[in-house]
């Protein structure tokens, strides 16, 4: 099952946020196969406000555990995390032409 993983930065938490990217990143890595699609939201300064994972668990509460298991979330980063089960339909090269 694919799940979105929704997250907004603290106000001000730039810092934070590379400070922790280098785990981060390395945390992403060794997720492989299970991660389907990362990256960050842009403010309108262009600079990172958030993050989006789409990553493919057995059910909620392994993408629970994944987002809580994340650097950034680790590190407080985050205000806000939202977990939403998502149906890849476009540009899905694993589904059937729609």
């Amino acid at each position: 099952m694919l799940f979105a993983i929704l997250c907004t930065d603290k106000p001000a938490s730039l810092d934070l946020r590379m400070e922790t990217r280098p785990p981060h990143v390395e945390y992403l890595k060794s997720l492989g196969a299970t991660l389907r699609l990362a990256g960050p939201f842009l403010g309108a300064d262009e600079k990172p406000c958030g993050s989006m994972l789409i990553v493919d668990a057995k059910d909620s509460d392994a993408a629970k555990a994944i987002a809580a298991g994340d650097p950034y979330a680790e590190a407080g980063l985050f205000e806000t995390t939202e977990i939403r089960r998502w149906n890849w339909t476009f540009g899905n090269p694993d589904a059937s032409a729609v």
